[in-house]
């Protein structure tokens, strides 16, 4: 059934469950058209990381489920309405959904080939199970919003497949509408120095998983104009910055462990240049998450780097990279994965990257702390933690005792807290 997102809306009943996937996985248009309604008493969404402030989500009787917090999550919960989020690494998103089970599943995608195929374009994911078992289920709905402006891009069938038949799909909607720009991230002096240090574990031909930011941004950007080349690409996110270090002729995929020739992903994000660049493009290729993350495959891959974000550190070596003060940031997304893939590997490295201070009401506060406050959310745990860059250097803390990583995560910090946090890093005890 072809109808607009008004009529796809009507289908959804009052007290009901909707399940769809992580960013641009989200239908624009539905969720829009859902937020005309006023007559909502028990309806539960389920998803991650909004693209957009919907109104549904601020209606009584609405309540959202989120598996990774962005900007406008973290704006509905600062206005009091009924967002949680549901703690969950990328790759648990699919059994969490099998579990749940949502009457409805959603998502977006290219119009359909002359195949009479739905292209998933720019997200494939955790949510493809789900949303073919919808489609099979008469119980259930799948809808498909359609948008000629989206990317067709590519798999590797018939092992991967980032389409959708046309006739497993109950409600399809058509819709026009610009897809969503992640602009450049701004980056100063700081990100440049954290950056030189990370590039110092980028040999040529490693093969590169870069998260999102200003950091992750800038060393894409250096490989991009500098003599390093040969390049592999195995990375959750497919960033505008990996698209520039592919046009720059530095990414060849020759000397992966695994998916050779192919740079892989499971979603991108970026410019309308980067849509624009990936439509047809059979350089990268879209996986399923539970494939693309699994760390053993990860593993596979030689002088693998991967290159993540946090907000804290503690002298042992504990990640606080998605949950702060009381505050849920983000979401553990593929960054554990990643880091326990790196470490399957004498040549990879997982490095995490931080500046070294964040000012905090006004006062300049340590991103290295001595032991995480009470009530801390440790995203990556001690034991996988390999390096942490600052724009003060950089600290492998893979083989060390206790007490040297300790000491070697003082040594960059911010050279005003060194003294406190060296007294500490004495003390400490790694019998």
């Amino acid at each position: 059934m072809v109808c607009s997102p008004e009529e796809a809306a009507a289908l959804v009943r009052t007290v009901d469950t909707i399940g769809m996937g992580l960013g641009p996985a989200i239908p624009p248009a539905f969720l829009t058209a859902l937020g005309a309604r006023d007559d909502w008493e028990d309806l539960i969404v389920g998803g991650a990381l909004l693209l957009d402030l919907y109104q549904v989500f601020t209606k009584p009787g609405v309540s959202y489920r989120s598996g990774f917090f962005g900007p406008a999550e973290r704006i509905l919960v600062s206005q009091g309405h009924r967002v949680e989020h549901v703690p969950g690494g990328f790759r648990q998103f699919a059994p969490i959904l099998e579990r749940f089970t949502p009457r409805i599943m959603v998502t977006q995608g290219a119009p359909p080939d002359d195949r009479g195929r739905v292209n998933l374009s720019l997200h494939y994911g955790a949510t493809r199970p789900e949303m073919l078992r919808a489609g099979a289920d008469p119980g259930r709905l799948l809808v498909v919003e359609v948008n000629p402006n989206l990317p067709r891009t590519a798999s590797l069938p018939p092992e991967f497949d980032n389409t959708i038949p046309v006739e497993a799909i109950d409600v399809l909607v058509e819709t026009s509408v610009t897809p969503f720009v992640l602009p450049d991230p701004p980056s100063d002096d700081v990100d440049a120095a954290i950056a030189r240090n990370a590039l110092a574990y980028v040999a040529d031909a490693a093969t590169l998983q870069i998260g999102i930011g200003s950091v992750p941004d800038v060393v894409a950007n250096e490989l991009a104009a500098g003599a390093r080349g040969g390049f592999g690409i195995h990375s959750e996110m497919f960033t505008t910055g990996l698209m520039r270090l592919h046009q720059a002729g530095k990414v060849t995929n020759t000397n992966k462990g695994v998916f050779k020739g192919k740079s892989v992903t499971t979603f991108a994000l970026g410019s309308a240049e980067l849509y624009q660049w990936l439509d047809g493009n059979q350089e990268v290729a879209f996986l399923d998450v539970a494939t693309l993350n699994d760390p053993h495959t990860i593993g596979r891959n030689a002088n693998f780097v991967s290159i993540n974000g946090a907000l804290s550190v503690d002298l042992f070596g504990q990640i606080v990279a998605d949950h702060i003060d009381g505050r849920q940031v983000s979401g553990v997304g593929g960054q554990e994965d990643f880091v326990s893939g790196a470490e399957l590997n004498l040549d990879a490295h997982s490095l995490i990257c931080m500046r070294s201070t964040v000012e905090v009401a006004g006062e300049r506060v340590s991103r290295i702390v001595g032991l995480l406050p009470e009530g801390s959310v440790v995203s990556t745990p001690r034991h996988h933690t390999g390096v942490v860059v600052t724009e003060f250097g950089a600290a492998d803390l893979m083989g060390l005792t206790v007490r040297e990583r300790a000491h070697a995560l003082v040594e960059i910090a911010h050279p005003e807290f060194r003294a406190d946090l060296r007294k500490l890093a004495d003390s400490l005890d790694g019998r």
